[in-house]
């Protein structure tokens, strides 16, 4: 529901938050730049006489002297029967320079406050603030949302440019926001008398001295008033000894008898005056030029966050997947209810639903929304793909789903399966799918298979998830499931070095020179991506549709792009990638693979390899500046022919980024697999695990199994397992 509303009042008040936002920028210099033009006010004990004697010396037709908040003296005068106006120098009473408003300000003035329409102007301009101002309510608890609850509020965001600039820019803004929408709607309910309204003026004086000609050098009242506190103080008509001067104040208004000096009638400014004195104050940031210029920046934002929603939008308009074709709902084998926010949950459920449908199942896909058990009575599994958004909010398009699931009497004969989408870094990790599997438990809900999750979106997982899923409902089920690839770029080779020619095993480390992209493709998410050691580099080669990834070595700020690839017999993308020259090109795209790196603290690193697997862990040793203790345990077959990283892994443990470097060779006088140089490390290993490390391990599988079989050996004595690690996200595979 917040959603929704945050997005429909943007899409139909863009325009208008648009004109507001970009005009209100505009008037919020004026105050800076009043300020600065602004001559000195005379000392801080100049008095309203004093200033008053001065103007009149130099402007003997004086007929009112105003002073803005920022300081800036003007004196309305006469003289031989034409009209002026001068801003005053206080310290002298001469005049500066004739003084006009701006046409521009006037327009810009009237632009913001009603929209060059007059009264139904102003009404249209506060439902501007208006909708301004839900948007920065329901957006703060949006990004609230998004970063895991308000205790992350400011953390790391992730994700396309255009989302990270709408929420970082938010951030920044949305204080600002809230108080300029607030103000502007305070004003336009008090322009519109909606609000209790005061009288500041005080009655007119029913007596009078009827005196003229008393200097205001000696009026009492005039010097007990500071020019630093006067507004506007009005002249009596010349030769009229029935009228009076007027003044205000920041304090209130008055009138001072021109015979006597006396103040014969004094309002001070009401709380409700005072009120809007000092709301009028934030909003205009007149008297408070520092504000007005804050909040201008902070308003300033609103274009930029008006472009970044609306490709947000549509963005994830386009991100829900056609769905494969199924059957009803009360004629299927199996239901597939979809719990999702921004769409991606939909490509996994399509994957799914396609794969069952392939092994001959009648499979319906709908959201959980929609969820209604008497439609399922030839349905014998119901199998939910259900995504958690921020701290443990209902997705989108599971509304209202455990109210129903709340209000059946007894569970579906269907049995359940509940599969959670999630990302490990927030803390609410899978925190509604959990909830779900709960609440049907509660109702005696059987289950097909154990709830299960998948880590940002990890096809890996997806897939081992579908294997197990398959036994269950025995069949043979294979869930390939490949996202719809990001935007491919260019990428140019600037070097090579070859290995492992004389084993007829040729391997090459290949780095890349980094592409460049639009801004408008960075701002669409199509952009080059950033990238860190771990990630994945996707290409497809020429004559292929299929996509092939490889482990990056490299990360952004290491100033290009690097793999490590071995030619395999028959590899079509192996080969092109081997075969490329210095110069040559070769499109390609970043895969973000975020559960495979070290993670964020100062604890150790086992890092575990084979081959060609040694690319990403020798970015992660590249990239330890901290020098946190990083441990190598490296399988190679000859160490003349394929010991990838020769130079840097000596360098790097000389520099500090590498602990130890402990090289298996199988091929050796002595041969050595990578497991069996652990199971000789055993001790240390236990003792690094015991502290805390984590274990990374890359390369082939049979290699990964004859790790996990070592590790399995040596943690066991230590009631530990790689299980056991795997579950706290301390023993990491990527294996191919």
């Amino acid at each position: 529901m917040l959603r929704a509303l945050h997005k429909y009042a943007g899409l139909f008040a863009t325009v208008l938050v648009l004109v507001l936002a970009l005009s209100g920028t505009a008037l919020s210099v004026l105050p800076a730049w009043e300020k600065l033009q602004a001559p000195r006010t005379g000392g801080p004990d100049l008095t309203v006489a004093d200033l008053v004697v001065r103007v009149s010396n130099h402007y003997p037709g004086v007929e009112q002297i105003r002073r803005s908040p920022s300081g800036r003296i003007t004196a309305y005068y006469f003289e031989n029967d034409l009209a002026g106006a001068v801003v005053i120098d206080p310290a002298t009473g001469k005049g500066l320079a004739d003084y006009e408003k701006s046409q521009i300000t006037r327009w810009l003035t009237s632009l913001h406050r009603s929209l060059l329409l007059g009264d139904s102007g102003r009404i249209a301009a506060a439902a501007g603030a208006a909708a301004m101002l839900l948007l920065s309510i329901s957006g703060l608890f949006l990004v609230a949302r998004r970063m895991g609850g308000w205790r992350q509020f400011f953390a790391r965001t992730r994700g396309p440019v255009a989302g990270r600039l709408h929420v970082e820019i938010g951030r920044f803004s949305a204080a600002g926001l809230i108080l300029a929408a607030s103000t502007a709607l305070f004003m336009a309910l008090n322009t519109f008398e909606i609000l209790p309204q005061e009288n500041t003026t005080p009655d007119f004086p029913s007596q009078v001295s009827g005196e003229i000609g008393l200097s205001p050098a000696f009026m009492p009242a005039l010097i007990a008033i500071p020019v630093t506190r006067l507004r506007d103080l009005s002249f009596p008509y010349a030769n009229d000894p029935t009228d009076v001067y007027t003044i205000s104040t920041d304090h209130g208004e008055g009138y001072v008898d021109q015979g006597t000096g006396e103040m014969l009638a004094w309002q001070p400014l009401g709380v409700w005056q005072s009120l809007f004195e000092t709301i009028y104050m934030l909003h205009t940031g007149q008297g408070a030029w520092a504000l007005g210029l804050l909040l201008g920046l902070m308003v300033l934002g609103v274009p930029v966050m008006v472009v970044t929603g609306v490709i947000l939008w549509w963005t994830a308009r386009r991100a829900r997947p056609k769905m494969p074709r199924g059957v009803v709902d009360h004629k299927a084998d199996t239901i597939i209810l979809v719990g999702s926010e921004s769409g991606s949950t939909w490509g996994f459920a399509g994957t799914l639903h396609a794969a069952l449908m392939a092994q001959g199942q009648k499979v319906h896909t709908s959201p959980m929304s929609r969820f209604d058990a008497k439609k399922y009575a030839h349905a014998k599994q119901v199998i939910m793909l259900v995504a958690t958004y921020g701290d443990g909010t209902t997705p989108a398009s599971a509304n209202g789903f455990l109210d129903k699931l709340d209000t059946l009497e007894t569970p579906p004969d269907a049995k359940l399966a509940v599969l959670g989408f999630g990302d490990r870094q927030f803390p609410a990790y899978c925190a509604y799918a959990k909830l779900v599997a709960e609440k049907a438990a509660e109702k005696g809900w059987a289950t097909v298979t154990e709830f299960a999750t998948v880590n940002q979106q990890s096809s890996q997982e997806f897939a081992r998830w579908g294997a197990t899923l398959g036994d269950a409902l025995g069949i043979d089920l294979e869930l390939e499931h490949n996202p719809t690839p990001p935007k491919s770029h260019l990428l140019t080779l600037i070097s090579r070095r070859e290995y492992g020619q004389d084993v007829q095993a040729p391997t090459a480390i290949l780095r890349f020179a980094l592409p460049r992209s639009s801004l408008v493709d960075r701002l669409r998410g199509k952009g080059w991506k950033s990238f860190e050691a771990g990630d994945l580099l996707g290409i497809t080669p020429q004559g292929s549709t299929v996509t092939r990834l490889y482990s990056l070595a490299s990360g952004t700020r290491d100033g290009f792009v690097e793999i490590c690839v071995k030619r395999h017999a028959n590899g079509l993308c192996s080969g092109q990638l081997t075969d490329m020259n210095i110069g040559d090109s070769i499109a390609a795209f970043i895969q973000p693979n975020p559960g495979f790196r070290p993670a964020k603290n100062k604890k150790p690193v086992i890092l575990i390899g084979a081959g060609t697997g040694i690319g990403p862990l020798a970015g992660f040793a590249r990239a330890n500046t901290q020098k946190r203790p990083m441990h190598l345990f490296y399988g190679i077959r000859h160490q003349t022919s394929d010991l990838f990283y020769d130079n840097e892994l000596s360098k790097w443990q000389g520099d500090g980024h590498l602990e130890s470097v402990n090289i298996a060779c199988s091929r050796a006088r002595d041969r050595a697999y990578v497991q069996d140089i652990l199971r000789r490390d055993a001790a240390m290993i236990a003792k690094l695990i015991k502290e805390g490390a984590q274990v990374l391990v890359c390369g082939g599988r049979d290699m990964a199994a004859g790790v996990a079989g070592a590790m399995d050996e040596i943690l066991a004595p230590h009631d530990l397992s790689p299980l056991t690690l795997k579950a706290q996200g301390r023993y990491v595979e990527d294996v191919y």
